[in-house]
């Protein structure tokens, strides 16, 4: 398994963290969208700078001995906006050390009810969240359909 550290984002984490972004969404995205639509998108992400002291934001990242291994991202309204691991290192206990985390920093915000929006077809990220406790609220079927979800934090 090796040594799992979450900790706040450092300038430095930026190349990487849009490297795992990348990776782990193309997993789940490739074959369901066009590929000229995921090199858009790529391109968009790696020519955004990302902002880690937006203050209804909380980032937080994950190393796995001493190597950036996934990233999340929680909004003060209750929103896991962001879960992603390197593909490479899935398995190894890094989400479920992200979750926990991000979980804690929602409760931290006074957030009793978390939510997020999961890709349908993301079957492995879905099964994740409900091993959690997560439950399925509401669907969008547009394409590329999504599923709402939600989780009640003990405060």
């Amino acid at each position: 398994m090796g040594t799992i550290t979450v900790r706040p984002p450092r300038a430095e984490d930026k190349g990487p963290l849009i490297d795992v972004y990348v990776k782990a969404r193309r997993t789940y995205y490739e074959g369901h969208l066009p590929e000229s639509e995921l090199a858009e998108w790529e391109h968009s992400v790696r020519t955004t700078d990302i902002d880690f002291d937006k203050p209804d934001r909380v980032w937080l990242c994950a190393d796995l001995d001493g190597q950036f291994a996934g990233f999340a991202q929680v909004r003060a309204g209750g929103e896991l906006g962001l879960l992603h691991v390197d593909p490479a290192r899935w398995g190894n206990g890094v989400g479920f050390a992200l979750h926990a985390a991000a979980m804690d920093s929602l409760r931290d915000l006074g957030v009793t009810t978390a939510h997020l929006d999961v890709f349908a077809e993301n079957h492995r990220a879905r099964r994740f969240y409900t091993a959690r406790g997560w439950r399925e609220i509401s669907r969008d079927d547009e394409p590329p359909a999504h599923v709402r979800m939600a989780l009640e934090l003990n405060v």
